[in-house]
């Protein structure tokens, strides 16, 4: 599924993107506050990410940037539907920060989500993260109250507290519908 908005391409991650993905994580902050993601990455971890074989109605996208060079991947957004559980994550490069993208792409994902049938997404930030809170609050997510520990493997698996939310696809998809 290829997916374009105002400013950016959410597309299907290929194993070719792992050199492009290793440049654009390679950031000890980010990865501190994405849950599955080793310090210090490396190549071979990006490797095995792009590499991975996903299912093809999933959700699960490069983010890029479109210009007159190229289209290079500035970040990744996705949503894992296990069960009747659907955890969004996402993660926008250092340099390409405070442009409004990771908004873009999220609300981007969560249509997708509406058209896929999907009635829920859940998602969470550690509580420094306070950028993402906003992003998710743009989004239409509301905080449910909860904050659990959640093992970040950036940190060596050590427990962060994180703050959850939760996004009623069918009401988000009414609301815009309404605008």
């Amino acid at each position: 599924m290829l997916i374009r908005t105002a400013n950016l391409l959410l597309r299907p991650v290929f194993p070719e993107d792992a050199g492009e993905v290793y440049v654009a994580l390679n950031d000890e902050a980010t990865v501190r506050m994405l849950a599955r993601v080793p310090w210090p990455y490396t190549l071979e971890a990006s490797r095995q990410f792009c590499d991975r074989v996903f299912d093809p109605l999933g959700l699960r996208f490069a983010i890029a940037l479109p210009g007159s060079q190229g289209a290079p991947i500035i970040g990744m957004v996705g949503i894992d539907a296990k069960d009747d559980d659907c955890e969004l994550g996402y993660w926008i490069a250092v340099g390409q920060r405070g442009q409004g993208y990771a908004t873009e792409a999220v609300e981007a994902a969560l249509d997708a989500a509406a058209i896929l049938g999907y009635k829920a997404v859940t998602a969470g930030h550690y509580l420094e993260n306070v950028a993402s809170g906003a992003v998710l609050r743009k989004c239409g997510f509301v905080p449910t109250g909860e904050v659990r520990s959640v093992a970040c493997a950036g940190r060596g698996g050590a427990l962060v507290p994180s703050r959850r939310y939760i996004c009623d696809i069918t009401a988000r998809a009414w609301v815009r519908e309404a605008a």
